[in-house]
């Protein structure tokens, strides 16, 4: 579980036209995000999760459990939809072991770093676990019965099925085209998840410095690799950049600036979305948990001495050190066409 927030070590890294039309633009609880039937929180566990808590990872591999066991410990068979979500927004605001219904895999994996998502994607989550079959690993039942018993009866589904979909997402109209903020994030999802994976395996198999050196060469090549999947253009970039490369521009500036203030606030924070006429630019923040601070963080404090003379060895110019948690770090921009 400790390592949940690895995926967010890639701090992410938003333009201006007064001739264009900015919407800035909450998430909606009923918000048709997926094509078809299929529940918007079924995406967001799948992007959001799935790195640390990957069913298909196997058993001797796995940095956190997976879905399906977070499920069966919070919810018994007493336990409303609306005690399993709130529940779950609760945990992700500050994780602690006082929270946690799971000692077993904090003592195993240690416990989850506060990390940002917006609560409305906590939400949907929630909501799709509880009314739908998880999928489950391979080994889970047999692990689960040496080490537990058999399974205790809860409310919800359980299981590798679709489940009833009769959550947040049981109206969604059939064929929905999503909309641009929708595609906006699911492009910067994948991407992070796609950048969290690979980064994670480094860290895991060889360490912090092994992770730095991977960076180096691969962030940005898989980061093009995935705006070519997506036919967009896909950026990270910051007001203190590691990599010259991913120096924000003075229109992104703008964003990145406009980011900090609402996280500084405290409140939801929405992505950006300008109408750019046939084409669309996106911006979402990336915020900094604990785990960011090994690289990002304070020297002699978080950050140790070796990472920072390796740090330094790859980027004689890096400005990326002294943050806290829970802030921006920098900003996707994405633009795609409509």
């Amino acid at each position: 579980m400790k390592l949940l927030a690895t995926l967010f070590l890639i701090i992410f890294f938003t333009a201006c036209n007064t001739n264009t039309k900015k919407e800035y633009m909450a998430i909606s609880e009923n918000a048709e995000t997926e094509i078809g039937q299929e529940h918007p929180g079924k995406k967001l566990m799948e992007n959001n999760c799935y790195v640390c808590h990957n069913p298909k990872t196997a058993e001797d591999a796995m940095i956190a459990p997976p879905m399906v066991a977070v499920k069966m410990h919070y919810i018994s068979e007493d336990t409303s939809k609306e005690e399993f979500i709130t529940a779950m927004v609760e945990w992700a605001k500050k994780p602690s072991e006082e929270k946690s219904k799971m000692p077993g895999a904090v003592k195993k994996f240690g416990l989850m770093p506060y990390q940002f998502f917006p609560e409305e994607t906590i939400k949907q989550i929630a909501d799709y676990m509880f009314d739908n079959d998880i999928e489950e690993p391979e080994w889970f039942d047999a692990h689960y019965k040496q080490m537990h018993g058999d399974r205790p009866r809860m409310k919800g589904k359980m299981g590798r099925g679709m489940g009833t979909g009769t959550g947040m997402g049981k109206n969604q109209k059939a064929n929905t085209q999503p909309s641009e903020k929708e595609r906006g994030m699911q492009m910067a999802q994948t991407t992070k998840a796609e950048l969290g994976k690979n980064l994670m395996g480094q860290i895991q198999k060889n360490g912090i410095i092994a992770a730095l050196n991977f960076c180096n060469i691969q962030a940005l090549p898989i980061t093009d690799s995935m705006a070519t999947v997506h036919k967009a253009y896909i950026k990270r970039v910051t007001d203190k950049p590691r990599n010259p490369k991913n120096k924000a521009n003075a229109a992104e500036l703008q964003y990145l600036e406009n980011f900090k203030k609402q996280v500084a606030a405290g409140g939801e924070v929405n992505p950006i979305v300008v109408d750019m006429g046939e084409e669309t630019e996106f911006y979402y923040p990336i915020i900094t948990n604990s785990m960011c601070l090994k690289c990002h963080g304070t020297p002699g404090k978080e950050l140790e001495s070796l990472t920072l003379s390796k740090i330094l060895e790859l980027y004689p110019k890096d400005k990326a050190i002294g943050y806290n948690e829970n802030e921006v770090r920098g900003i996707w921009s994405i633009r795609f066409e409509n």
